[in-house]
């Protein structure tokens, strides 16, 4: 089929790699207008952008979808189908419409569970054993369309959104250009997503990213590993912020109050409602990431000092 990918993160670069190996003729690549990044605040190709610069493959980057220009180029390419993985914008219907089937999104859990904008770290932060992908017939509704296949995968004990998503992104492509073979040879069946088992995704910010000390340490756990890569765990230590790594409850430990620290020999502990947990690694600002032992020893945690 004559393909055109709507996509712009990291994440998407294994389904543009699949695509590429499918068969499939891949038109052009839509992804979101180059960013401000880094301290020099420079404009930055997406990673969807540099990878078709890469190929020589048409980039097209509408601030809007809705835009009459890009809606006119879409038209000239004609494409049979639009896959999409972490566009990052909505898609009006005028542009829903133009392929001939459709726009058809990878989205990465199993829906109807966990539509929204962060489907993978909201299935860490909430203890879920199992996740997977979904591939979906995109429409006006926030991830409510009809779903051609889906894949299961289980979370790990340790997993943060990171490792998941990264395996997902990897086994998510498969399934994505599977479904595509299957529609290009009318094959495939779009099945309405059942009205029952539906929850919410949204955004993850900075703000739900603050560890709150006086919960218990499992949820401590799960709320770290979730933000972990993005937008990333922090605190405050003496009025500063610093980030965490992934933490590890320590059932057997030594009783400490929310926040309070404990320096050992090989590993730092903080309180929190239940037992404490183990630090991993830490980043004060403009400091590179190094293991807490190590960041203890440095800024000499005393027995006053504390997380707020």
């Amino acid at each position: 089929m004559r393909l055109v990918f709507a996509g712009t993160p990291e994440v998407a670069l294994p389904s543009l790699d699949a695509i590429e190996k499918s068969g499939h003729e891949l038109l052009a690549v839509v992804t979101r207008p180059d960013a401000p990044s880094g301290r020099g605040r420079q404009l930055v190709r997406s990673h969807a952008a540099a990878w078709a610069d890469e190929r020589g493959v048409e980039v097209l980057t509408p601030q809007r979808p809705r835009e009459p220009e890009f809606l006119d180029r879409l038209r000239e390419l004609a494409p049979d189908c639009v896959p999409v993985v972490a566009y990052g914008a909505l898609v009006p219907p005028a542009a829903l419409e133009i392929p001939v089937h459709g726009w058809v999104n990878l989205h990465f859990s199993l829906l109807p569970a966990w539509r929204g904008a962060a489907p993978v770290q909201h299935s860490v932060w909430h203890g879920d054993e199992f996740t997977g992908a979904s591939v979906f017939e995109l429409e006006a509704g926030l991830d409510t369309g009809p779903v051609y296949g889906t894949l299961t995968e289980q979370i790990r004990p340790r997993d943060t959104s990171g490792d998941l998503l990264e395996r997902l992104a990897v086994s998510g492509a498969g399934l994505l250009v599977a479904v595509l073979d299957a529609i290009g040879s009318g094959a495939a069946r779009a099945v309405p997503q059942p009205a029952d088992g539906v929850t919410l995704a949204p955004k993850i910010t900075v703000e739900d990213a603050e560890v709150r000390w006086d919960e218990p340490a499992f949820a401590v756990d799960r709320r770290v590993r979730a933000t972990t890569p993005a937008p990333g765990a922090w605190t405050t230590f003496r009025g500063d912020r610093i980030k965490l790594g992934p933490v590890l409850p320590v059932a057997d430990g030594p009783a400490l109050k929310p926040g309070d620290l404990l320096v050992e020999k090989r590993r730092v502990l903080a309180g929190t409602a239940t037992s404490p947990v183990e630090l991993g690694e830490v980043r004060a600002a403009g400091k590179k990431a190094m293991s807490a032992v190590d960041w203890a020893r440095g800024v000499r945690v005393g027995s006053e000092d504390s997380f707020s």
